[in-house]
């Protein structure tokens, strides 16, 4: 078998200056904490930058097998986007000195920046907990819907807020939203109301899988849930991260044929011998890093 577990050793994130990047206290499990709770943890732009960078580098550390992502403080995970930078962003100003399709231009590359920071979190390779809590607007669904999981705090107050601020969203709630959940005119009314939706709605339409009482259990329960992923195979793990969302965004015939060829190489590793051995001896598997 392979080497001990052990904690992540996290180096490297030291540097970021709106997140907390800590071991969250099972092996292999990480705590990544949104870190502005004097400002409701809302949102600009060297924020979303340095989230994209965050998950980016998780996806690939050998030391990270799971990720819990949560707000700090007690009065939410994230209020969404800062109103008052946002209003100051020159590049959400009309110049004058550009015509129509350059600012065009402009702005299609400063959208595609905010979908792909917030992206990084569906793309990273590691699975990724989101917990709800209190205050979870506008900003919030996006990063949750680009979340491999979903818990909240009973008490949460969730809405998709953008058309109160004159737009439609578009960092990924609009793309996401509708097929992490069945019901496709909840998502329509929820979308062009702005309406705020709390914990037993959201849980009745599927958006989250768990309600906890408060952010102090639902945190424990995700890095429990983190905790219980991290001591599998993350051969296994991460592959069905892969094919789930594969098959989320393709055919049924599609997902089949590019399971099959995700899994020719995949079942070549020593991970499911591993598996099965430990099972014959009755003991817990340990899976090498990847």
């Amino acid at each position: 078998m392979a080497q001990q577990q052990q904690q992540p050793q996290l180096k490297g994130y030291t540097s970021y200056k709106h997140f907390n990047v800590t071991s969250a206290g099972p092996a292999f499990v990480v705590h990544v904490e949104i870190n502005r709770p004097a400002k409701l943890n809302a949102f600009f732009e060297a924020m979303w930058l340095e989230l994209g960078q965050i998950f980016r580098q998780l996806s690939s550390d050998p030391d990270v097998r799971a990720v819990v992502l949560s707000g700090a403080g007690d009065r939410g995970f994230t209020a969404g986007l800062d109103i008052h930078a946002a209003s100051s962003n020159n590049q959400l100003q009309s110049s004058g000195a550009l015509e129509v399709g350059r600012k065009a231009a402009q702005l299609r590359r400063y959208i595609t920046e905010f979908q792909d920071s917030i992206s990084a979190i569906e793309l990273c390779e590691k699975p990724v907990i989101v917990v709800l809590h209190a205050i979870s607007l506008g900003l919030a669904i996006d990063i949750a819907c680009a979340a491999d999981i979903r818990l909240c705090t009973r008490d949460v107050r969730l809405a998709v807020k953008e058309v109160d601020i004159g737009l439609a969203a578009d960092i990924g709630t609009l793309s996401r939203l509708p097929k992490a959940v069945g019901n496709f005119s909840w998502v329509k009314e929820v979308c062009m109301s702005a309406r705020e939706f709390g914990a037993t709605e959201a849980q009745q339409v599927g958006f989250v899988s768990q309600v906890l009482d408060s952010k102090v259990a639902a945190l424990d329960q995700a890095v429990k849930l983190a905790g219980l992923i991290a001591g599998k195979s993350p051969i296994a793990v991460q592959g069905t991260k892969e094919l789930l969302n594969h098959a989320r965004d393709h055919s049924v015939s599609e997902s089949l044929r590019y399971t099959a060829v995700w899994n020719s190489a995949a079942l070549q590793s020593r991970d499911m011998m591993d598996a099965l051995s430990a099972s014959v001896q009755k003991k817990k598997p340990v899976f090498s890093k990847l």
